[in-house]
């Protein structure tokens, strides 16, 4: 006699959960919490911070500059190491220096005017309006920083600039018409800035 076998119902829910399991895709852990991190903004000698100590005003502080050592003071903390580290990295540290004079402090960091350290900084120098070093921003291009520089003097040889870029040990000398650019709308001479390039506009001769 044949007899065909059939799952009893009680089995049922079990084999259905098994089918779906094979059937979904497979969900990966999240990845570890370093690897999500992308790198923030790094303090520099020149920022301005502003430090909240909760439920402590008078530990608090408004428009603390850092000094140019890259250190700044606090009421009974003074020389605290700040340049080159995260906002949240340095009010963790700050936390940990109060421990000894307040319960439980909770700081907050707060970076009120940006110059950033040196190597996130782009510098213009030369026929510039305004000659300055800028914090370097995410898609910076040559016009944005002749935008902040305020554009050419009327001495500039714009169009034989020259932005300096260092990849470790090398250097390289990237040539940019300024005057075309400016002037004339050449966009291809609209060049992607990096961390740290040097734009230097020469004098024309006369």
């Amino acid at each position: 006699m044949t007899m065909n076998w059939r799952p009893g119902l009680a089995a049922l829910p079990a084999l259905a959960l098994a089918l779906a399991a094979c059937g979904s895709p497979r969900t990966l852990p999240p990845a570890p919490e370093t690897e999500q991190q992308s790198a923030g903004y790094l303090i520099g000698p020149g920022d301005v911070l502003n430090i909240f100590v909760y439920r402590s005003p008078d530990l608090s502080q408004s428009d603390l500059p850092v000094r140019p050592d890259g250190r700044i003071s606090m009421p009974l903390i003074p020389d605290i190491p700040a340049a080159g580290r995260l906002p949240t990295d340095l009010a963790r540290d700050i936390e940990q220096r109060l421990r000894r004079y307040v319960h439980e402090p909770n700081v907050t960091v707060m970076v009120r005017s940006f110059v950033g350290p040196a190597s996130q900084q782009i510098r213009v120098i030369g026929e510039a309006a305004q000659p300055m070093g800028m914090p370097y921003r995410d898609g910076m291009t040559v016009l944005d920083v002749m935008i902040g520089a305020r554009g050419l003097t009327r001495y500039a040889s714009g169009n034989r600039a020259e932005i300096i870029r260092r990849n470790g040990n090398q250097r390289e000398v990237i040539p940019v018409r300024l005057t075309d650019l400016l002037r004339s709308g050449d966009v291809s001479q609209d060049i992607a800035m990096r961390p740290g390039d040097t734009l230097i506009i020469p004098q024309g001769w006369f």
